[in-house]
C-alpha cells in the first residue's frame, strides 16, 4: 500500500509546490480534483485535454517527485434533476475520464448522485426509510428510469477512453452509499463501477468496516483516510441522522476527523489488516476536513498516524512450519 493525499487541502500552494510539500513529507501519491466538487485550483480537466503540453508538464511533475497520480477526482450529482447543473457534473466526469486516458492513470473518482423523485424535480431526493409506501416509488424510479441508465452510458463511455474503474464514494445523501447500494449498481451496470471506499461516510452508519472491506472485496478501487467522532450523548438523544451544520460541532452527533482522533489505532489497524486480507495494495489517500484542526496540523498528524500504522511491505507467500 501506498500513502496518498488528495489534493485540494493543499490549494494554498502551486500544483509544484504540493508535490514538492508532500515529497518532502515522504507521501508516495496524489489524487488530483480537476473539477466538480473538488474545485479546478491547481488544474481543470476541460482545459488540460485541449493541450497536450499541460499533459506532459504534469506527467513530467510526477516523475519529478517519484509521485504517483493515484486518481482524478470529480466528484459531482451527474443525476441531479436540473438538468443544467447536471450536465455541468456529467462535463466534469467525462473530462476527468479523458484527462485520465491521457495520464495513464487508472482510477476516476466521483459520486454516484442522487436524482429527484420524478422527471419535473427541482432537487434531489435521498430516500432513508420504507414506509410511506411512497418512497418505493421514488427508489424505483431513481434507480430504474435514471441512475442506472446513466451509469450505463458513463461507464460505457469510460471504456472507449481506456478506463476500466470508476470508484464511487459511498457517501449519504447519494444514491450510493453503503455496500448494498454499491453492489447493486455494480451489479446492474457492470464492474467498472467499484468503490472509493471512505471510512468516515460509514462509520456513523454503525458499520464494521473490518467487514465492510471484507464485503466489497475487489470492488475496492481506490481508499480515503479520514476520520469519523460520534458524540454518544447527541446520538443517544437524537440518533445519527444530523443535519445541523458542520460547525456545530458540539451540537452535532458526530463530525469528521484526522485519522486517529475520531477512532484509535487498534481501530484502524483492523482496516489495514482488512485490505491485506483482500489483496488490496494500492493507495491510501488522506482527505482532510477536520474541522477542529487547521490544514498542516491535521495533515502532518495523519500522515504521521498512517505512516506508522500502514502495512506496506509485500504478503508474504509462506510462513507457516506446521
Amino acid at each position: 500500500m501506498k500513502l496518498g493525499v488528495f489534493n485540494p487541502v493543499l490549494y494554498d500552494k502551486t500544483l509544484e509546490e504540493t508535490f514538492e510539500y508532500l515529497k518532502d513529507k515522504n507521501v508516495q501519491a496524489i489524487e488530483l480534483g480537476c473539477g466538480g466538487y473538488p474545485g479546478t485550483k491547481h488544474l481543470d480537466a476541460k482545459e488540460y485535454i485541449k493541450d497536450e503540453q499541460k499533459i506532459k508538464e504534469l506527467k513530467k511533475l510526477s516523475e519529478k517527485y517519484d509521485i504517483l497520480i493515484s486518481a482524478i477526482s470529480v466528484h459531482g450529482n451527474p443525476v441531479h434533476p436540473d438538468k443544467n447543473i447536471a450536465k455541468a457534473f456529467d462535463e466534469d466526469i467525462k473530462a476527468g475520464i479523458i484527462l485520465a486516458g491521457k495520464l495513464g492513470v487508472t482510477v476516476v473518482n466521483t459520486f454516484s448522485g442522487c436524482p429527484g423523485d420524478c422527471s419535473s424535480s427541482k432537487y434531489p431526493n435521498w430516500v432513508t426509510c420504507a414506509w410511506p409506501p411512497d418512497f418505493a416509488e421514488v427508489l424505483k424510479y431513481q434507480w430504474e428510469k435514471v441512475l442506472i441508465p446513466y451509469w450505463k452510458d458513463c461507464t460505457a463511455y469510460a471504456n472507449l477512453k481506456g478506463i476500466n474503474k470508476i470508484a464511487l464514494e459511498l457517501h449519504p445523501g447519494f444514491s450510493v452509499y453503503n455496500v448494498e447500494s454499491l453492489l447493486k449498481l455494480r451489479n446492474a451496470v457492470g464492474e467498472t463501477i467499484g468503490a472509493n471506499l471512505d471510512p468516515s461516510h460509514l462509520i456513523w452508519q454503525g458499520v464494521d468496516m473490518f467487514e465492510v472491506i471484507k464485503a466489497l472485496k475487489e470492488a475496492i478501487y481506490h481508499f480515503h483516510a479520514k476520520d469519523t467522532f460520534i458524540d454518544r450523548r447527541n446520538t443517544d438523544i437524537n440518533g445519527v441522522l444530523d443535519t445541523k451544520p458542520y460547525s456545530k460541532e458540539f451540537d452535532r452527533s458526530w463530525y469528521f476527523r484526522t485519522v486517529g482522533y475520531g477512532n484509535g489505532e487498534l481501530f484502524w489497524r483492523k482496516i489495514f489488516s482488512a485490505l491485506r486480507l483482500i489483496n488490496y495494495d494500492y493507495v491510501v489517500s488522506i482527505e482532510h476536513e477536520d474541522s477542529l484542526m487547521t490544514t498542516y496540523e491535521g495533515l502532518d498528524k495523519a500522515i504521521e498516524f498512517l505512516q506508522k500504522l500502514m502495512i506496506t511491505e509485500e504478503k508474504p507467500q509462506d510462513i507457516y512450519w506446521a
